[in-house]
């Protein structure tokens, strides 16, 4: 009778706005440092490779956060998860302004975004915990659209930090936004999990077996990151293509790189209108296609040396505008691969999209020589891989469909 009347009683909502705060001062790490990368190799005296680590790495501790802080908070409670990733995320951002070398940057980087994932995750869990569906969804997407400001404006913001205060200022910053994060949710935030929750390690183990044996899955999966995270193989080179080979000043870098990812929001957005009228297929493989397009021309334009501004930016402003489109497309298509698994399986597809975007970060990083030309070939690289997995996803489903289909056929007779 007592547990039945504690579940009943409706839990306490999580102030949205601070939800918000903790959520997008993970992405806003990753893209308010990169119009700083220049100034910051100049600085320690590091080449353009190892600087691009300091975002490829922040890359892949996303990933690895997105697998390990879902059970973890079902174990132990959202609260001091969270608390404890907002403590890493502050303390990372402290050591990273005081970085001595790159190398002490690099593993700074890692554990700021090993501590600003745990907003990322259970940001949107603690809505989904404290309100009924249809009010989670409007919570949700109300807290998305003050989450999407974060990436458009972090580059302006870094820029703006950078020239006037230098690049350490930027994690300053962050360890202040860290701090800040850390004590409101202190003070404000209340459990709205259910702590105590067992986490059976071979239940995990064998869902995510089970999803990494699907060629669905994996193709879902692996194309919905070429197909959209691979845009940070250009994000993190786009410094060193507009200040060192087109000799623009460094703080026209962090406009070009709002207006691109702007491009994202607008992807999403034309997807939310065109989703009841396109079918989700073809919907994801021609945005994906448009992307391709783009990535082909910026190619051709930095074989033949005919860069500039505008063509860099309208080119690649189409492409992340297909990457927005893709994004929630591939998302749904690989999260229903198997129902029974859904949280795993969300879990896992984060996971893989940023471990790409990592390798395409670190792949255009050894360019160092011809910055566009090593983006530009990544992009082109990964957008023909994001239409093979597709296609092999399609027609995995299609097989497994049309299984099903004989199955129950023969039930029926």
């Amino acid at each position: 009778m007592a547990a039945a009347a504690l579940s009943s009683t409706p839990r306490r909502h999580a102030p949205l706005w601070l939800l918000a705060l903790v959520t997008f001062s993970g992405t806003v790490a990753m893209h308010i440092f990169v119009p700083a990368l220049p100034i910051a190799a100049q600085s320690l005296g590091a080449g353009m490779g190892a600087m691009q680590m300091t975002v490829s790495l922040y890359i892949l501790g996303l990933a690895v956060g997105q697998l390990a802080y879902g059970p973890l908070a079902d174990r132990y409670g959202r609260r001091p998860v969270l608390l404890f990733g907002l403590a890493l995320y502050s303390a990372a951002g402290l050591a990273a302004a005081l970085a001595p070398d790159v190398h002490a940057l690099i593993a700074a980087r890692l554990f700021q975004a090993m501590g600003g994932c745990a907003g990322l995750v259970l940001g949107r869990s603690m809505v989904r915990d404290t309100a009924e569906p249809q009010e989670a969804t409007k919570r949700l997407a109300l807290m998305n659209l003050m989450v999407t400001v974060g990436p458009s404006v972090a580059p302006l913001v870094g820029s703006a930090l950078a020239s006037a205060f230098g690049w350490r200022s930027i994690f300053h910053a962050l360890f202040g936004l860290g701090l800040t994060g850390l004590l409101f949710a202190w003070k404000l935030l209340p459990e709205t999990g259910t702590p105590g929750t067992r986490v059976e390690g071979r239940e995990l183990a064998r869902n995510y077996g089970s999803l990494l044996a699907s060629p669905a899955f994996l193709g879902f999966s692996v194309g919905g990151g070429c197909a959209t995270t691979s845009m940070y193989a250009f994000i993190a080179s786009a410094p060193f293509i507009f200040v060192d080979q087109l000799h623009r000043p460094a703080h026209e870098a962090g406009i070009y790189l709002a207006i691109l990812v702007s491009g994202v929001w607008l992807g999403s957005f034309l997807t939310s209108h065109l989703i009841t009228r396109v079918d989700l297929d073809r919907l994801m493989t021609r945005a994906s296609l448009l992307s391709s397009a783009a990535a082909f021309v910026l190619l051709g334009a930095a074989l033949t040396q005919r860069l500039s501004v505008p063509l860099i930016v309208a080119t690649m402003f189409l492409y992340t505008v297909g990457a927005g489109m893709a994004s929630p497309a591939a998302l749904t298509r690989a999260i229903g691969v198997n129902p029974r698994v859904i949280g795993s399986a969300s879990g896992l597809y984060g996971a893989t999209q940023m471990a790409v975007g990592a390798v395409c970060t670190a792949l255009a990083g050894l360019g160092h020589r011809n910055p566009a030309l090593a983006a530009a070939l990544v992009l082109a690289g990964a957008s023909i891989v994001a239409q093979a997995s597709f296609a092999v996803a399609l027609r995995a489903q299609k097989r497994a469909e049309g299984a099903e289909g004989g199955e129950a056929a023969e039930a029926a007779a």
